[in-house]
């Protein structure tokens, strides 16, 4: 199994990449977790459909490895904790190559969440693209204490 959380955008707060960091750590490596950052498109000259269009194509292209395909929208499919563990079962089960996709600041392109073969949402509130990794990445290390027995997770 493979995770690759593919994202637009480098510039990270410390502190948000200190919270990465240190769910990171405590994945098993038999997820064989990367995380490709990808740069983010000028928002000065273009319009935000065609920096979605752009920045579609590179996190298509990153993905391009990937058996499963997995993007986060504001309107995708609220996800339970068990659920994404029972995700992670059956990925490894698999033995997939997941890629979870995070858009810009202005979300995914219509032609990538086409391309996705499930869109999950991570929350009904609004939260910065940045924000979100540290989300995922806590949820895959919670996933991973659910199908461990760990007592992380509480009910």
């Amino acid at each position: 199994m493979k995770i690759n959380l593919i994202a637009i955008g480098k510039k990270t707060p410390e502190w948000i990449n200190t919270g990465i960091q240190h769910y990171q750590k405590q994945l098993p490596s038999i997820y064989n977790f990367t995380i490709t950052a990808l740069e983010s498109q000028s928002r000065k000259a273009n319009n935000t459909e065609k920096i979605k269009s752009l920045e579609g194509d590179m996190l298509i292209e990153a993905a391009s490895t990937s058996t499963i395909l997995i993007g986060f929208d504001e309107k995708g499919k609220q996800q339970t904790s068990k659920a994404i563990s029972s995700s992670i079962k059956d990925w490894q089960l698999n033995g997939d190559s997941v890629a979870l996709i995070i858009g810009g600041a202005d979300g995914l392109s219509t032609e990538c969440k086409q391309k996705c073969h499930q869109l999950w949402g991570l929350s009904g509130l609004t939260m910065t693209h940045t924000m979100a990794r540290l989300l995922v990445v806590e949820q895959l290390f919670r996933g991973h204490t659910l199908l461990t027995n760990h007592p992380y997770h509480r009910e």
